[in-house]
């Protein structure tokens, strides 16, 4: 026994922690946790795998988008068609039923098994991030705000630190203006926006930090096509209405809580999440359908890494519209296909800008471009 304990390959890779993979490889908890070895090879038949029944995210994969902009990352293009046509289909609407990749196998012409090859090799290239579902805060009553920080460089890194490592801070960005730091923060109901941002910006010397919350949408969400043809994202378009709280039941936020984490790439991956909150799988795929219906869930797909297929540039634009001009301005600039997200804003003495837009090009002069061209077609000249 002792030569098996000390000498056994099999116990030698298991205490190395470096050879964990999935979540458990990236965990901030693993040397205290590790993951229970068992549930991953029954699932995967790879005891080094990610716990499959662990609902916790760890840190490193909740951070920030980008780090710095202007240092994006490393792209090609995919470079076969069933790839492109793969990520065409699983960022749009990835099918909510007992076998996903069998329904996705079907419309691609090939087998289950290459699909979830293919899929665990474009996560492993960096073209996916996760497969998961994309939720509207407000629906669940949190408040939500696009916040703008003027950091010192000398605290520039440990404030990007502090945001990549905040369970409610997304789409953060470093851009090149006085205010430098912008992300999106949403907060549960019984927290305020600005005890929060005050305790931030006590942490990381940022001595301006600015709240510009949403007052109307024209347009979320982003569909990055891989073709000639299609150069721009798609998203939904609205009248511009705030969508507004969905009273949940208990159901509807167990089954919230065990959505959140990437989607296991197994046969029946919604399996392994019905089982771990003791329901069935008919249950759970009528619950994501329903909560998909109502709005909480905006969409279930795949985040791609946009630069990772060639858009390494994006633009956040703003304008300062009259208020009698929002309305037909907005859906304007919503309707542009390099726009994914166009949002009218609360403004303040240091912010006169009201109207927003996030454009995506392949290079930064076309995205100055789109910009240029979207305020001419307007009458807007007053932006940034």
């Amino acid at each position: 026994f002792v030569d098996i304990w000390n000498n056994s390959a099999l116990f030698n890779s298991l205490r190395d922690l470096d050879n964990y993979k999935g979540k458990c490889g990236i965990c901030e908890y693993r040397r205290i946790c590790g993951g229970c070895r068992a549930r991953a090879y029954e699932e995967t038949g790879d005891y080094l795998e990610g716990e499959p029944y662990c609902l916790y995210e760890p840190a490193a994969s909740r951070q920030t988008e980008n780090r710095h902009e202007a240092k994006s990352d490393s792209h090609s293009p995919a470079t076969n068609d069933v790839d492109k046509k793969l990520l065409h289909l699983i960022q749009s609407e990835f099918p909510l039923v007992r076998e996903p990749f069998r329904d996705l196998g079907e419309r691609l012409g090939v087998s289950e098994d290459e699909v979830i090859a293919r899929i665990k090799e474009l996560k492993d290239k960096g073209f996916i991030r996760q497969i998961s579902p994309v939720l509207d805060p407000r629906r669940l009553a949190y408040r939500s705000t696009l916040v703008a920080m003027e950091a010192p460089k000398s605290h520039l890194e440990q404030a990007e630190q502090l945001l990549i490592d905040h369970p409610g801070v997304s789409h953060g960005y470093e851009r090149d203006h006085k205010f430098n730091l912008w992300f999106t923060l949403a907060i549960p109901p019984y927290r305020e926006i600005w005890d929060v941002l005050r305790k931030l910006c006590d942490t990381t010397g940022v001595a301006t930090v600015l709240a510009l919350p949403a007052t109307r949408l024209f347009k979320i969400g982003a569909y990055f096509a891989l073709d000639d043809e299609g150069i721009g994202s798609t998203g939904t378009q609205f009248d511009g209405a705030l969508p507004e709280e969905v009273v949940l039941s208990g159901l509807d936020k167990k089954v919230i809580n065990g959505l959140q984490q990437d989607l296991p790439l197994l046969r029946e991956p919604f399996s392994i999440i019905a089982r771990q909150l003791g329901i069935s799988d008919a249950e759970l795929l009528t619950q994501c359908r329903s909560l998909l219906e109502r709005g909480v869930i905006r969409r279930f797909s795949a985040s791609i890494n946009h630069r990772r297929i060639g858009y390494t540039a994006n633009a956040m634009t703003c304008w300062a519209v009259p208020s009698g001009k929002v309305d037909e301005a907005g859906k304007k600039i919503a309707a542009l296909r390099e726009v994914s997200h166009c949002y009218e804003r609360k403004t303040n003495g240091s912010w006169p800008y009201n109207l927003f837009a996030m454009i995506h090009a392949r290079d930064e002069d076309t995205c100055r471009k789109i910009a240029d061209n979207a305020s001419q077609e307007t009458g807007l000249s007053n932006y940034i």
